[in-house]
């Protein structure tokens, strides 16, 4: 996968999941005044999800910026070491 195809991939990621996180958030911030156990129960499971969720967006952000500079690096590394090659392939 070519790093421009990792680049597009990560923030077609990043621009689905911010929204839903943002607007969680929101939510939930709405319905603090909200009373009764259950909802403060919910409040706290929502809470937690959410931030597992934004690890989860953290790690997979991370995954895919390594992916990108291995590529990067093997890739420069074989125009490096075959330059030719590089060029007809290029052509």
């Amino acid at each position: 996968m070519s790093d421009a195809a990792l680049n597009q991939e990560k923030e077609q990621l990043l621009e689905d999941v911010r929204p839903v996180l943002t607007s969680t958030e929101t939510l939930l911030g709405a319905s603090t005044d909200e009373g009764g156990e259950k909802a403060k129960e919910l409040r706290k499971r929502v809470t937690e999800n959410l931030q597992v969720a934004k690890a989860r967006l953290v790690q997979a952000e991370q995954a895919i910026v390594g992916k990108a500079k291995v590529a990067a690096k093997v890739t420069d590394q074989y125009v490096h070491e075959n330059p030719w090659k590089s060029i007809g392939i290029a052509a």
